[in-house]
């Protein structure tokens, strides 16, 4: 005699079974294309075909195995855990977690063990990290989806290129220039969008990131075109040049230490370090301001915020400007740091990820982004020697986590502002 309870498990392993087998289905039109038919060339430099049928299969029954554990284990956990208790427990967390990030990226440099390649590493995350926050309040607080985020990038990478270049500026003098520009174009895009929003307002800034992108790739006599600028002047520690001769006037001399070239690349390392606490201590204090009240009420309900007398266009106009400024400023960096800037360094393949660090790392979470920004770049260099498969891991993780955790790593949307009890 059939239970109730054992109907019930039937019918579950049913669903999860047929759901298992969509899926799968839907991967084997995937690796089909991605990795089962591959072009070489052959001995006589013809053209050649190859299959592999041997991987596809497995990587379809990976698929199949792994749905179904989903969908019979994953989704009744997720039940159990409230958003509440869940909101909870990252809140204590994040009490301790935060401290002891900023800690270890403090003392990074000097961990026994850790050497260039770690240094860079560590720069390049800060650079995510630092952008992550500079478009959460564009994205995150303020509710506007911007896929041409990488175009303020680019302003503030080019502005200290040609401002060091053509007039002998200095980086430090370069700095805030660069976020002044990046900040007036920020404004300059505002403008357009201000009735758009959703899915016209991403065509939008998906376009103006593509125009800026094209220009900078033609105009030739300014930009270098698709050659790009090289020779771009390193920063310096307050006029002191990381000279590797040493001698008067240099870092080296100066403090009396012997010459090394891993002087400039900690310096380097504090320094975006410090521009990204920046951007999350300015954002953090301006999310408990008018101004920031007003970015979430926007992104809550525009018509709502519209109702309640707040001023839309200055509101979008100062979450542009504000997010295109650091991106500006992270944009500087990465000219002085890399001493050559092209076109190529600013695709739409950048927007998509810093966007991608922002959306699982949850909208408008600070500590959530940090962590995402490591998990992305960190985790796509441990999977560099998998050649091929390397993108294929990369975003099957991607989406592991978005189904898990549909609203990012720290999806909590706490308000700045709460009500308490009221007094009786």
């Amino acid at each position: 005699m059939t239970t109730p309870q054992s109907a019930s498990i039937a019918a579950r392993l049913r669903a999860a079974t047929l759901d298992a087998l969509k899926a799968t289905g839907i991967a084997f039109g995937l690796f089909v294309v991605m990795v089962g038919l591959r072009t070489d060339i052959g001995p006589t430099g013809a053209l050649l075909l190859r299959t592999r049928w041997p991987d596809v299969a497995a990587l379809c029954a990976a698929v199949f195995i792994l749905r179904l554990v989903l969908a019979l284990s994953v989704r009744p956990q997720q039940a159990a855990v409230t958003p509440a208790r869940w909101a909870a427990g990252l809140s204590r967390a994040g009490l301790l977690f935060g401290p002891a990030l900023l800690a270890l990226a403090l003392i990074l440099p000097f961990i026994p063990g850790i050497g260039r390649y770690e240094l860079d590493l560590g720069i390049l995350v800060l650079t995510y990290v630092m952008l992550g926050w500079g478009l959460n309040i564009v994205v995150g607080l303020a509710g506007l989806l911007d896929l041409g985020y990488v175009a303020f990038y680019a302003v503030g990478a080019y502005s200290y290129a040609l401002l060091a270049q053509y007039f002998g500026l200095s980086f430090w003098i370069c700095l805030p220039l660069a976020g002044i520009l990046a900040a007036f174009w920020g404004v300059l895009l505002g403008f357009p969008v201000l009735r758009l929003r959703g899915d016209y307002l991403a065509i939008v800034t998906l376009a103006f990131g593509e125009i800026i992108r094209i220009v900078l790739l033609n105009w030739v006599s300014l930009t270098g075109g698709p050659n790009g600028i090289s020779g771009i002047p390193r920063p310096t520690f307050f006029g002191l040049p990381f000279s590797m001769g040493g001698g008067p006037g240099t870092f080296a001399g100066f403090f009396g230490l012997e010459p090394n070239p891993s002087h400039r690349v900690i310096f380097l390392y504090y320094l975006i370090l410090a521009l990204a606490l920046l951007t999350n201590w300015v954002a953090m204090r301006i999310r408990r301001q008018p101004i920031g009240r007003a970015w979430e009420a926007l992104r809550e309900d525009e018509v709502a915020c519209r109702a309640l007398g707040i001023n839309i266009t200055n509101t979008k106009l100062t979450a542009f400007a504000l997010g295109a400024m650091f991106a500006g400023f992270a944009g500087a960096f990465f000219a002085t740091r890399q001493a050559f800037i092209s076109p190529e360094s600013f695709t739409f393949i950048e927007s998509a990820i810093i966007l991608a660090i922002v959306v699982l790392g949850g909208l408008g979470s600070q500590i959530g982004i940090a962590v995402a920004a490591i998990v992305m770049i960190g985790g796509f260099e441990l999977f560099r020697d998998l050649d091929e498969y390397r993108m294929l891991v990369f975003g099957g993780a991607m989406v592991l986590i978005m189904v898990l955790r549909p609203r990012g790593l720290v999806g909590s949307r706490s308000p700045s502002v709460l009500l308490g009890a009221r007094r009786e």
